[in-house]
Formats: structure tokens, C-alpha cells, sequence
């Protein structure tokens, strides 16, 4: 996050990006704290995952879809995105004339309040898991905690094509976090936000002692506190959101409204670089 003066005025959007249509998370949970907030969400289905890409091209992503939201007039970015907060906040919080969010600093403080034995574990994408955002995260507030960090590179594709509880992705899951059990885990950070909608088959899997850390929430949080300390808070009024995906945006409206419902009628298309 980065402590500048948005331009505009309280009444301005709120902008949030994501690789696809798991940033509806922090979108629901921003509608759900911040109810006269308008948003402009954009998710980049056409060039979904960004995990195993490198930083250099998750980077110039970030670059384009903050552009286009600066042209729509927001007055804050929200990258809600653990991969594009990993590689991309620096940069976008240098460059960009609004206060930026990331997803990764607000989770990690969750699971630092959150863990009972210092043993945290941290699941993500590739790219997410490799920068070791969070490991830094929860050691800066935490020196002596324990952190065992996961790569589950096929949470974000079985997600994007609705495999929410299948056998296979409870096959899968088991495959993925059995390194968490041997750890001794007793908080796991949800450090990519397609994951909360596999909350249920990962949840199962680790166990009720483990308790599951939804950075979405905590995301929301520092918005509002974002916005209120600059004064750029929406009065009240009826919010007027806006859905936009890069590429298949029939299949972002089906599974989108899975969780967000009739706050989702129709989905923009806008095809970057």
C-alpha cells in the first residue's frame, strides 16, 4: 500500500484486478464493508494463471490493467491478486497517482493473530510462493514463526472451470498439503484469492484444528482504512459496479455469480496488449 492523495473525489470508483475471477473474494468483501462503494473490477481471463509467468510479465500486466483503470477515473487499485502483489505493488505504487492496495501484507497479519504454535502455512501460486512475499510479511511481524510455503499451481485452473468439489480436487488437495500436516501447521494463509472458493475441500482435508486465513477480509480492512484517512469515503447513495474479463465472459458471469449474485448482471469484455 502506498500513501498518496488519490485525485477525484469520494463519489470515484474503486478499482480492482485480478488474473481472473477469484478477486471477486476482496470484491465481496469490500461490497460487504464498504456497501456505498461503486467498483470497477477487471479479471484477466485471457491470460489466466499469472503464477507460472515470470515477475517481469506479471509486471506489465499489472502496468496495462492499472492504465485502463486510471483512464475509468478510480481512486484506488486494490490488486487483488497474491501473484501481481508479490511482483508488481513496488511498482505500481511508485507509478500510479492513487493509493495502491496489496492482498499479501493485511493476510499475514491475520495469521500472525491468528496462529496459536508460530507454525504458519502459506499456499499460493508459483509466482506467489517463489517471491516469498508472505514469508517476509509474517517474519516482519513475527521474527520466530514458522512459515512452510506450498505451491498449488492447480487450485486457480480447477477454480476458473467451476471444479469447486470434485474427487478430483479433493484428490489433488491431498496431494498438495500433506507437506502442511507434516509441518505441523496450525493457521494456513488462503495466498491466492481463487483459494477461498476451495475453503471447503481444503478445509476437509487439513483438518478442524487448522484454522483457514482469508486475506480478503483483511484486504477490505485496509481499504476502508485507506479511503478514510484520505477523505475519499463514498457518501451514501446506490453503488453502480462494473464487471469487465479480458476473455470468456459468459463463463466469468455464471461462476461469478456463484458469490457476489445479483450484484453481477452482465460482464464487460476488454482484450490488453
Amino acid at each position: 500500500m502506498v500513501g498518496k492523495s488519490a485525485p477525484g473525489n469520494g463519489s470515484a470508483p474503486i478499482g480492482v484486478f485480478d488474473s481472473g475471477i477469484g478477486g471477486l473474494t476482496v470484491v465481496r468483501e469490500i461490497m460487504r464493508r464498504l456497501p456505498y462503494e461503486s467498483i470497477i473490477y477487471f479479471g484477466d481471463t485471457a491470460r489466466v494463471p499469472y503464477g507460472p509467468k515470470s515477475p517481469d510479465t506479471v509486471r506489465r500486466y499489472s502496468r496495462e490493467i492499472s492504465a485502463w483503470l486510471g483512464e475509468q477515473g478510480v481512486k484506488a487499485v486494490v490488486v487483488a491478486c497474491n501473484t501481481a502483489t508479490a511482483h508488481a505493488l513496488p511498482t505500481l505504487s511508485a507509478e500510479l497517482p492513487v493509493p495502491v492496495v496489496g492482498v499479501a501484507e493485511p493476510g499475514a497479519q491475520a495469521a500472525v493473530r491468528s496462529t496459536r504454535n508460530g507454525r504458519v502455512g502459506v499456499i499460493g501460486t508459483a509466482g506467489t510462493i517463489r517471491s516469498g512475499a508472505y514469508d517476509r510479511a509474517i517474519h516482519s511481524l513475527k521474527p520466530d514463526a514458522v512459515v512452510t510455503s506450498c505451491a498449488c499451481p492447480l487450485f486457480v485452473p480447477l477454480v476458473e472451470e467451476g471444479w469447486l468439489d470434485t474427487e478430483a480436487t479433493r484428490l489433488i488437495a491431498r496431494e498438495y498439503l500433506e507437506s502442511l500436516h507434516d509441518a505441523h501447521v496450525d493457521t494456513v494463509v488462503l495466498g491466492c484469492t481463487h483459494y477461498p472458493l476451495l475453503k471447503p475441500v481444503i478445509g476437509q482435508v487439513l483438518g478442524a484444528r487448522v484454522r483457514l486465513v482469508d486475506p480478503a477480509e483483511q484486504t477490505a480492512a485496509e481499504t476502508a482504512r485507506v479511503l478514510a484517512a484520505r477523505g475519499l469515503c463514498a457518501g451514501e447513495g446506490t453503488p453502480v459496479h462494473r464487471f469487465v474479463a479480458s476473455d470468456a465472459p459468459e463463463q466469468f458471469l455464471r461462476l461469478g455469480q456463484r458469490f457476489l449474485g445479483s450484484a453481477i448482471e452482465r460482464v464487460e469484455t476488454l482484450t490488453l496488449g
